[in-house]
């Protein structure tokens, strides 16, 4: 069977910077899409910010002979990734919706606002990058979108309830 290959494709990976969304970055780069390497580059809880985690996977996907760019905005901020990606490659073909947030801390023991943050990036920021990217999806015709949800409820224990996240 051949290789499934995405030449002239690109692609926008959220979350990009590790786990599960360097490996979608590396494997679409492999296989001939031009990346959008997203990530915010905060901790896994959501606080602070860093360039550092998106140039990393950028340079491995140019240095295995890819096609990167590093996009370092919140995900709330869907337009200016899918700009990005407009403005390095004209054009966008997949969305693949990964980045995320944990609040370790137990289902019982969680405020509204831990809660809140976490829905704002999961869902929100998901909404908001397919919402910009949806006009030229319809327009070329063409476009495919993968959502990925690092936050589920693994198991519940007595009162509460324990959360799991990829890593």
């Amino acid at each position: 069977m051949a290789e499934l290959r995405f030449d002239g494709r690109v692609v926008i990976v959220t979350g990009a910077g590790g786990g599960l969304g360097r490996s979608h970055a590396l494997s679409f780069g492999a296989r001939g899409a031009s990346v959008v390497v997203n990530d915010l580059g905060g901790s896994h809880t959501g606080e602070g910010a860093s360039t550092r985690a998106a140039d990393v996977v950028v340079e491995e996907i140019r240095a295995a002979g890819g096609k990167a760019v590093a996009n370092y905005d919140s995900v709330l901020d869907g337009d200016k990734i899918v700009e990005t990606a407009m403005k390095a490659f004209g054009r966008v073909d997949i969305v693949i919706n990964n980045a995320g947030i944990l609040k370790d801390v137990s289902f019982a023991r969680m405020t509204d606002a831990q809660w809140d943050a976490i829905f704002a990036v999961h869902v929100n920021g998901a909404y908001k990058v397919l919402k910009a990217a949806w006009p030229i999806f319809r327009k070329q015709k063409y476009g495919r979108i993968i959502n990925t949800s690092k936050l589920f409820i693994a198991s519940v224990r007595g009162k509460g309830a324990c959360f799991m996240r990829e890593s």
